[in-house]
């Protein structure tokens, strides 16, 4: 139950508080124990974070761990100050700032380049946000740019996950299994004909991800792909006091020449974010479209703001090598799908997205919980990645109009998967190129949308050699 309600067909009560609209758990939303569960599993993917940073910062796992606490205040932001999308890191940027931060000594010197890093892309999402830019952004980028930078994104985020020595190739058997399984809670076309008429099937479809992780873990332990957990009782005690040692704080600020070296990733960082966004008001607004009983406002300047703010608490606080993202693909995915099979199911786009995380953020505390998650981290990570790559092809190729947007976005997320760190940047160039000589009907000057070719007049037009 929750305090204020909401009455049909409005907008989610709120507080006012400037740019943002704030939300608290059971003042202006219900909590919702199918998000609390989720929450409870989901949270190991947050934990997943540190081995990179112990290995490429050079911190010890009680520092490591205490990051992470500072990672899930942020988690909790987006919801209570009036963002509709489930947070987490831009996720396939990660291999991109892996090779950006293996230039530097674990340490106080790669500190010193992650907080360059983190404070750069700070400062894009704050430009774009306070300027409001980010949501002319959305709506000047041409649409074959926009869906081959998702397209490629997901294609990305798959391959790292299928190369020799990726995670499928070291324990395949419960990897596929647990992403078959969440794939088909999730997606499938039979399944949904099932929940209709099985109370049970509808439980499991409530819990989405989790299913397919718990079946993962199973297996994975059934056939020795993980060791069995090592379990203790308690509360977790991060270390904030070593924390302390590995911020900036300590370490001093970086050099300039740290700050112009980390230029191009920030920038990568940002377009891969953008296609995050992209993707999360697409998934919002299918599901919006199906209950007309809440209006979901969907502000993108805010989304950049609230991103900002997260990645300052991180540049300052717990430098962080997946940085800040405006969504979590997978877990915003299983939010919407729930979301939109009613009211019943979920009072509130809102309500999912804040019991989520805050249960995430209790959940660290629970010594039990993070010890039984410890061996099988990889597999919370792993699939995240590849349901992640299924939207994004999904929602990328649902977006193209017509075949020349369909070629264009080809060649660029073609161009994007490619393993050069540059590969963004060429991506972006080659789809403006390619939209300026294939897409416009004048090369020059403004032009009108409705006179360029459908798909199928283009098709048709081409001559027939036959």
């Amino acid at each position: 139950m929750q305090f204020k309600k909401r009455s049909e067909g409005a907008e989610q009560p709120h507080w006012p508080l400037g740019p943002f609209k704030i939300r608290l758990p059971f003042v202006h939303y219900r909590w919702e124990l199918p998000e609390m569960m989720q929450g409870f599993f989901m949270f190991v993917v947050g934990l997943a974070m540190i081995p990179l940073l112990e290995k490429y910062l050079g911190m010890p796992y009680e520092a490591a761990l205490a990051f992470c606490f500072i990672a899930g205040i942020g988690y909790m932001l987006p919801a209570l100050l009036g963002v509709p999308l489930v947070p987490g890191w831009i996720t396939p940027a990660i291999p991109v700032v892996l090779l950006y931060l293996k230039g530097f000594e674990p340490g106080p010197e790669a500190i010193k380049a992650m907080f360059a890093l983190q404070i750069e892309v700070t400062l894009i999402f704050l430009f774009l946000g306070i300027t409001r830019l980010g949501s002319k952004l959305v709506d000047s980028i041409p649409n074959s740019l926009k869906s081959g930078v998702i397209i490629g994104a997901g294609i990305a985020a798959l391959m790292g996950e299928l190369k020799v020595g990726g995670r499928i190739d070291i324990t395949p058997i419960s990897i596929i299994i647990g992403s078959l399984v969440s794939a088909y809670v999730l997606f499938s076309l039979s399944f949904k004909n099932v929940i209709k008429n099985n109370a049970f099937a509808k439980q499991i479809a409530n819990f989405g991800l989790v299913s397919g992780m718990i079946i993962a873990m199973i297996v994975g332990w059934s056939v020795g792909e993980y060791s069995l957990p090592d379990i203790k009782f308690g509360i977790t005690q991060p270390d904030f006091s070593l924390m302390w040692n590995y911020l900036i704080f300590s370490t001093g600020l970086p050099s300039w020449d740290i700050f112009l070296l980390a230029i191009p990733t920030a920038l990568i960082a940002y377009v891969i974010a953008f296609g995050d966004i992209i993707i999360g008001f697409t998934l919002v607004k299918r599901a919006d479209d199906i209950r007309t009983d809440e209006v979901i406002e969907e502000n993108v300047d805010r989304v950049h703001l609230v991103t900002a703010l997260r990645n300052a608490l991180h540049s300052l606080f717990a430098p962080w090598p997946g940085l800040a993202g405006p969504l979590w693909t997978a877990a915003h995915a299983t939010l919407a799908e729930r979301y939109a099979m009613g009211r019943k199911s979920m009072d509130s786009i809102y309500s999912g997205g804040g019991t989520f995380w805050i249960s995430g953020m209790l959940a660290l505390f629970m010594l039990p919980l993070v010890t039984f998650f410890k061996p099988v981290l990889p597999i919370a990570l792993s699939l995240t990645l590849i349901l992640t790559a299924y939207i994004c092809i999904l929602v990328g190729v649902e977006q193209l109009k017509n075949s020349t947007e369909r070629g264009v976005a080809g060649i660029v997320a073609i161009t994007l998967s490619m393993p050069d760190p540059k590969s963004t940047l060429y991506a972006v160039a080659i789809g403006l190129v390619l939209y300026f000589l294939l897409e416009r009907p004048k090369l020059l000057g403004k032009h009108d949308e409705s006179s360029i070719l459908s798909g199928e007049d283009q098709e048709s037009s081409i001559p027939n050699k036959s």
